[in-house]
C-alpha cells in the first residue's frame, strides 16, 4: 500500500459570518481554495460571548451539503420547513439543502465555550435541486473507537477498523461517500487508516501538531492548518510531543465545474444567478 503524504497547506486565517461570529477558515479562505468535493471549513472556538453570541441568523443554501460539528456549547437549528434540532456537545447536523433552504443556527448559551466546525461538501449537478433533508445525531449515537497505543477515533462518517473489528458511523454512503473523523493521539501515538486511491482527502489538526507520513517522508502540520494530502491508499500519521486532536476528511471528487456566490453552489453562471431571483422571489423555499 503507498502512504499518502502532505501535498501542500492551507492555513487558516481570521474570519467572521453570520452575524459576526469570529473563526478560523482554511479551505473557502481564498476563492478556489477547495479540495474536490469539500468547498469549505470553518473552525470556531471561544469563550468570549461576543465572539459568537450574535449566531447565525435565517440564511439561504442551494447546491450542497452542510455539516455542523460541535465540539463543546449549544446551538439550535430552525429552518422555513419547521424543522428544529437541538445541536449540543459532541452532536452533529448534516444537513443536504439540496434546491434551498433557509434555517438559522443560534447559540443557547450566554457565556462558556463555543467550539466546533462547519464543513461544505458539493453535490453533483444531479442532486443539486433534489428536497432538502438532515440528520440530527446527537453524541450518543456518533460511535468512539479505542486506538492501539492510546487516543480515540470518532466515527461521524465510513469506517475505522481496528484489531480486524469495523466500527462504522452513522452516516454512510452518497455521491461522494465522505469519510469523517475526529481522532485524539497522545504523545507519539500513530494512526494509520485506508482511504480509497480514488478519494481526495485532507488533515486539520486543531490541538498539537502531526507528522504526516512514514519513515524519511514524513512532514509536520501545524495546528489550524489543512493539509492536503498526495494520492495514496492509506494516511500514517504520528502525533507531536504534546499530542495531537484532528479531522480526517476525505470524499469521491465529483470533477464537475463550480460556480459560487456566497451561499449559492451551482454548475454554472446562469444556475446562480436562477437560484438568487428564487430567493428574491420566494421561490426558493416554496416545495
Amino acid at each position: 500500500m503507498s502512504t499518502r503524504t502532505l501535498q501542500h497547506t492551507i492555513e487558516s486565517a481570521h474570519a467572521s459570518d453570520g452575524a459576526g461570529v469570529k473563526l478560523r477558515r482554511s479551505l473557502g479562505g481564498t476563492h478556489g481554495v477547495r479540495v474536490d468535493p469539500f468547498l469549505l471549513l470553518d473552525e470556531f472556538s471561544s469563550e468570549t460571548p461576543g465572539d459568537y453570541i450574535a449566531g447565525f441568523p435565517a440564511h439561504p443554501h442551494r447546491g450542497f451539503e452542510t455539516v455542523t460539528y460541535l465540539l463543546d456549547g449549544h446551538m439550535l437549528h430552525e429552518d422555513h420547513l419547521g424543522h428544529r434540532g437541538d445541536l449540543k456537545t459532541g452532536g452533529v447536523q448534516w444537513m443536504t439543502a439540496g434546491r434551498g433552504i433557509v434555517h438559522s443556527e443560534m447559540p443557547q448559551q450566554e457565556n462558556g465555550r463555543l467550539r466546533g466546525f462547519q464543513l461544505w461538501i458539493n453535490l453533483p449537478a444531479r442532486e443539486k435541486m433534489k428536497a432538502a433533508t438532515y440528520r440530527d445525531l446527537q453524541a450518543s449515537e456518533i460511535p468512539v473507537v479505542a486506538l492501539p497505543g492510546g487516543g480515540t477515533a470518532k466515527v461521524i462518517a465510513g469506517t475505522v477498523e481496528v484489531d480486524g473489528q469495523a466500527t462504522v458511523g452513522p452516516i454512510q454512503g452518497g455521491s461522494t461517500d465522505p469519510v469523517y473523523l475526529d481522532i485524539s493521539l497522545p504523545a507519539g501515538g500513530r494512526f494509520s487508516h485506508p482511504i480509497g486511491s480514488e478519494y481526495a482527502a485532507f488533515l486539520y489538526p486543531f490541538e498539537g501538531q502531526l507528522d504526516v507520513g512514514s519513515n524519511g517522508t514524513a512532514r509536520t502540520l501545524n495546528t489550524h492548518s489543512a493539509g492536503v494530502l498526495t494520492p495514496g491508499d492509506r494516511i500514517d500519521v504520528t502525533a507531536g510531543k504534546n499530542g495531537a486532536r484532528f479531522l480526517v476528511l476525505a470524499g469521491r471528487p465529483l470533477r464537475e465545474p463550480v460556480v459560487q456566490y456566497g451561499p449559492f453552489v451551482m454548475n454554472t453562471r446562469e444556475e446562480i444567478e436562477q437560484a438568487i431571483r428564487d430567493y428574491q422571489s420566494g421561490a426558493l423555499t416554496r416545495t
